[in-house]
């Protein structure tokens, strides 16, 4: 009975293989099925419960990818494996080869894709606060994917057989049509991802361009807008930006301010050497000031010109004004106090009176002959 039964396996014959073939492959793929089974029950399920007493999240997602990407692969490769040993048709076999790189393939691109997700969304997105921000990480990532994929298809094409080099090829004078029609996109495309990546500047930031300033509102795929100080908005490209000598105030970590005051010439030595320990005094006692110098600079035309130059910790505007005001109050009350005179646009004429005698006496003399 054993012997008729090895005798059917062996000798019967079935699309080119044996009976005890088909058997062989059926139990490889039955053996492979079931220790991919017990892996899954036994390893990664072990590996999920220390995933979960651990505080780093990148165990939990590596673990997750591994199920979602490896565990098909594994079944194809056991699948892969127990058919080795049939004997099958070329065009069979294409089929299969053809479905492994398709597989291999997708879930590769599958596992860079949810990579560069994840280390976008779970360490870059963690860090903004901004919601706006966040939007400008999720167009980010959407634009990535886009650009994977269309790799990952082209790979395959051509590991398929297609020649892509001529196709491309072919679309060349199209390509290059297209290429001059969205040059200007392009750019500023990729001045987006320059100004993502770079942070020249960021929303809510105050920022000069030419004669153009601004908060930062929007910074979009192809534009950025910026509100004026007179409440219109602003629309620049970003190749426009990122082209630019543009001033971000919002980068100053302190403020660097120059003034001058001018004293009439008519006030003293002795009130001159007074006036920058004055201005050293006020500015010393202003808090969040550093005071810098204060010199009697030069003659001016009028005045006696004095420029003292100090710092505002802090890039708000506002915080400025209100420390200059407070100089300006302080100094003016000073110079009440001790007499000093602010200069102004004035002309001195002086007379000289023996001319204007001569020439009284020569206008006398000659309304005379005129009267005779």
């Amino acid at each position: 009975m054993l012997q008729n039964i090895i005798s059917l396996l062996t000798e019967k014959t079935v699309f080119q293989n044996t009976l005890l073939n088909y058997v062989i492959s059926i139990l490889i793929f039955i053996v492979g099925v079931i220790s991919i089974k017990l892996f899954k029950k036994i390893v990664l399920k072990r590996l999920k419960k220390w995933t979960e007493k651990t505080t780093v999240a990148i165990d939990d997602f590596l673990v997750s990818i591994f199920e979602k990407a490896l565990i098909p692969l594994l079944y194809f490769g056991v699948f892969y494996l127990s058919i080795r040993s049939l004997i099958l048709s070329p065009y069979l076999t294409k089929v299969i080869n053809v479905f492994g790189v398709t597989l291999l393939t997708i879930l590769t691109i599958r596992f860079s894709v949810a990579m560069v997700a994840y280390i976008l969304e779970f360490y870059w997105m963690k860090k903004e606060k901004d919601i706006a921000k966040k939007k400008s990480v999720q167009t980010m990532i959407t634009i990535i994917k886009v650009f994977i994929w269309g790799m990952g298809i082209i790979f395959l094409l051509d590991n398929l057989g297609f020649k892509i080099s001529t196709v491309i090829a072919g679309l060349g004078i199209g390509g290059i049509a297209v290429a001059l029609a969205v040059q200007s996109v392009l750019g500023d495309l990729l001045s987006y991802f320059a100004i993502f990546l770079d942070r020249p500047f960021e929303i809510g930031d105050f920022v000069i361009v030419g004669d153009y300033l601004g908060v930062v509102e929007h910074i979009g795929i192809k534009t950025t807008r910026i509100c004026s100080l007179s409440g219109e908005q602003l629309v620049f490209s970003n190749a426009d930006l990122t082209s630019s000598r543009l001033r971000n105030y919002k980068k100053m970590g302190k403020r660097r301010v120059v003034f001058k005051l001018g004293v009439t010439y008519q006030t003293s030595l002795k009130q001159l050497k007074e006036i920058p320990i004055i201005i050293t005094r006020i500015i010393k006692g202003i808090n969040d000031t550093v005071f810098d110098r204060a010199h009697f600079s030069t003659y001016g035309d009028f005045s006696l010109i004095f420029e003292t130059v100090y710092y505002v910790l802090g890039n708000d505007y506002n915080k400025y004004m209100d420390a200059q005001q407070e100089i300006n109050f302080a100094i003016k009350e000073e110079f009440e106090k001790l007499g000093i005179e602010f200069a102004y646009p004035t002309q001195t004429l002086y007379l000289d009176s023996d001319l204007i005698t001569a020439n009284s006496v020569q206008e006398n003399k000659s309304f005379k002959r005129v009267k005779k």
